[in-house]
């Protein structure tokens, strides 16, 4: 069961990075309020309003647009450039908080050099009579 979360975080943790570094764009181009072309890949294909110019600039119902009332939206999604942040770029009271914690998490796991037995030097006290023979009582 540990390995499979630590898996699962693993795998959240990669897709996390990869999906924060990812950019792209999408072209849309609308003539009206209609979507006439989308494209995520290359920039898209005007549509041929410009033959049909049969609407005039008053039959347009935004007048800011172009003449044939097409528009091209670009959205784009600027992903992070840089994912390493240096020590330096830290202010005094994060420094000191890292250095405390990687000090600490550090000796939380340090062992001992060997296994202490406390009582080696000590030899157990001699047997005279075996009390629980004499009154035959025994663990069952």
């Amino acid at each position: 069961m540990k390995e499979f979360f630590h898996k699962i975080t693993s795998l959240s943790m990669a897709l996390v990075v990869l999906f924060s570094t990812i950019s792209f764009s999408v072209d849309m181009h609308y003539c009206g309020d209609h979507l006439v072309d989308f494209s995520i890949s290359d920039s898209v294909n005007t549509c041929m309003m410009k033959a049909e110019m049969s609407k005039s600039t008053s039959d347009c119902e935004v007048p800011d647009m172009e003449m044939d009332c097409c528009s091209d939206v670009e959205v784009v999604i600027e992903g992070q450039e840089e994912l390493k942040v240096s020590f330096d770029q830290l202010s005094f009271d994060q420094q000191l908080f890292v250095t405390s914690f990687i000090y600490s998490y550090l000796n939380l796991f340090e062992g001992f050099d060997e296994n202490v037995v406390p009582f080696k030097d000590y030899s157990p006290p001699p047997l005279i009579r075996d009390v629980q023979i004499l009154d035959q009582t025994f663990l069952i």
